[in-house]
């Protein structure tokens, strides 16, 4: 049921999904401390993200939420610098080689077509462009929390997301964990900061998610196309001016 379901929307408006949206920007942000004027696709549900990198003068941030249950909701307000919009999981209406980064955030996990979506988020990356991956851990505390959209869908383990990664032609290059404390609603205290760095020193490979970072491959080739696949139907082009 659609009541059932935690939306990323619902859980970043509250006092716990800020929490966990400060603690995630901190480690996202030792991948990318510095883009310049990198043109940034953050697909899933990144709004509360891809602040970090959203200049009023720089080239715009692009929110591509996915219609999906869990990432579909609008939220408030778009920051001043960011575009948002809703995208078929499998077919992003953006010309390709657009972007220099992408950031996927409740993107993988939940989708019905993983392969087509990293084969879409391949396509709209440029040459040597930089992906930034945030997925549950499938041994970690978050991936069988309900009350948060890091428990829906599928969990992975470092092994699977590597090996998706490589078929779709993606060079993983770093990977680290997040979110060491307990999910909201574990009957813990959360000691927050501090639990982060105690867990990110101490057991790296436990926390709720990995963050991965991948550089796109030129050098294998174009991504292999399923039968089905090669019958494309039309799709609405959205210029990131």
């Amino acid at each position: 049921m659609q009541d059932d379901i935690c939306t990323a929307a619902r859980f970043y408006a509250g006092r716990a999904g800020e929490n966990t949206a400060r603690l995630l920007r901190h480690r996202l942000h030792a991948f990318w401390p510095h883009t310049g004027n990198d043109r940034i696709l953050g697909l899933g549900y990144t709004l509360p993200f891809l602040q970090l990198w959203t200049r009023p003068d720089g080239a715009p941030c692009i929110s591509a939420r996915m219609d999906t249950p869990v990432t579909r909701d609008a939220p408030p307000f778009t920051p001043e610098g960011m575009r948002d919009c809703l995208v078929a999981e499998d077919r992003l209406p953006f010309p390709d080689l657009s972007f220099d980064r992408v950031l996927l955030v409740h993107a993988l996990e939940i989708t019905q077509r993983p392969d087509a979506l990293v084969r879409s988020v391949w396509k709209v990356m440029k040459d040597h462009g930089r992906l930034l991956l945030v997925v549950p851990n499938r041994a970690g505390w978050w991936a069988h929390s309900d009350g948060t959209p890091f428990g829906q869908g599928e969990p992975f383990s470092a092994r699977q997301i590597a090996r998706r990664l490589s078929q779709a032609f993606l060079r993983a290059e770093r990977h680290d964990g997040a979110l060491f404390m307990p999910p909201p609603g574990a009957g813990h205290r959360r000691p927050g900061a501090l639990a982060e760095t105690a867990g990110h020193m101490l057991l790296p490979q436990l926390g709720g998610v990995f963050v991965i970072e991948a550089v796109k491959d030129v050098y294998s080739g174009v991504p292999a196309l399923s039968a089905p696949a090669l019958i494309r139907a039309p799709r609405r082009i959205y210029e990131p001016g």
